[in-house]
């Protein structure tokens, strides 16, 4: 049987899915990584300057280990959605530098506690609003995978890069005519559904 280490597991998915989220950006442009791609506005940099924020509130406030950088996203007087796009101030390294320390804060918080100490999720209902940091870890992960799956359909809109990580796509195949066949083909059964 193969042993593992639960906390280090959790980490290396929490690990793997950051990376993909910022692969995302490589090779675009600042209108591309910034253009809304979706009726809700969803766009590359936003999602990473929210997964930012995300992981510094669960991991920094949860725990009484707050993050040493204001976020202005978070004042009072903070317009209505400012964590999801990125201002013409904030530029691409710097709210990617911004993730990555973020990771940073998140992984000594992660190193520093168990995965059975509860922390205080402020902005979570009261009933539930105590977590284990294996609880948030879980959490986080599944928000960040949530994200990074936003990224993917909206990389692909901008230039068809789709897949897990830019050195393994995880797709089926490269052939782009094999692609444009099968789409068609699923249109097709589409439309024929729908009139039957």
């Amino acid at each position: 049987m193969i042993e593992t280490e639960p906390k280090a597991d959790l980490c290396r998915y929490l690990q793997t899915v950051r990376e993909a989220l910022l692969w995302k950006l490589d090779g675009l442009s600042e209108y591309d990584i910034r253009r809304p791609l979706t009726p809700t506005g969803t766009n590359l940099l936003g999602l990473v300057k929210h997964a930012a924020g995300v992981e510094l509130g669960y991991f920094g406030e949860t725990f009484g280990r707050p993050f040493d950088e204001p976020l202005p996203w978070l004042a009072e007087d903070a317009e209505l959605n400012a964590d999801m796009w990125a201002t013409g101030d904030e530029t691409r390294d710097e709210i990617v530098g911004l993730y990555r320390r973020a990771w940073a804060h998140a992984d000594a918080t992660i190193d520093a506690l168990t995965l059975d100490t509860v922390g205080h999720v402020p902005w979570w209902p009261a009933d539930r609003s105590e977590a284990t940091l294996h609880r948030i870890l879980v959490h986080v992960i599944a928000e960040t995978n949530r994200h990074a799956g936003h990224a993917d359909i909206v990389r692909e809109l901008i230039d068809g890069a789709a897949g897990l990580r830019k050195d393994s796509g995880n797709m089926p195949s490269d052939d782009q005519a094999w692609w444009e066949d099968y789409r068609n083909r699923l249109e097709r059964v589409a439309l024929e559904s729908g009139r039957g």
